[in-house]
C-alpha cells in the first residue's frame, strides 16, 4: 500500500495550486481519503476529506476555496486550492481511513488517528 503526493510547490498569494495523490496497492474508491497539512511548529490538521460514499468535509477556513475530488479510474485524489493564503504554507499529506469516517455525519474526518496510510508529504509555500 502506497500513497504518493505530487504537485504543490510555490503558490502566489491569492493564486491557485493543485495537489494530487496517487494510490497503489489498493482501490481509493473503497476508502475514505483526506488531506492534512502541517505547518512548522503546529499540529497536523485535517483540510478536506472525502468519505467512502463521496461526502465531503472541509476545514472551515478553507471551505469555498479548496476542493477535494476523486478520479477512481486513475486511482487518484486531487486537492484544488484557490485563493491561497499565507496560512496555507505547510507540508500537505494525503491519507486513507478505510471505512472509519462516518459518511453521514463526517465524524472522525479530521482526526489523524483515524487514518492508517499516509503519503510522504508535499510542500506548499505561499508567497506574496
Amino acid at each position: 500500500v502506497q500513497l504518493v503526493e505530487s504537485g504543490g510547490g510555490l503558490g502566489k498569494l491569492g493564486g491557485s495550486l493543485r495537489l494530487s495523490c496517487t494510490a497503489s496497492g489498493f482501490t481509493l474508491g473503497n476508502v475514505a481519503i483526506g488531506w492534512f497539512r502541517q505547518a512548522p511548529g503546529k499540529e497536523r490538521e485535517g483540510v478536506p476529506c472525502s468519505s467512502r460514499t463521496g461526502s465531503t468535509y472541509y476545514l472551515d477556513s478553507v471551505r469555498g476555496r479548496f476542493t477535494i475530488s476523486r478520479d477512481n479510474a486513475k486511482n487518484t485524489v486531487a486537492l484544488r486550492m484557490n485563493s491561497l493564503k499565507h496560512e496555507g504554507t505547510a507540508v500537505y499529506y494525503c491519507a486513507t481511513a478505510g471505512d472509519r469516517v462516518n459518511s453521514a455525519t463526517g465524524l472522525g474526518w479530521s482526526v489523524t488517528s483515524v487514518y492508517d496510510y499516509w503519503g510522504q508529504g508535499a510542500q506548499v509555500t505561499v508567497f506574496s
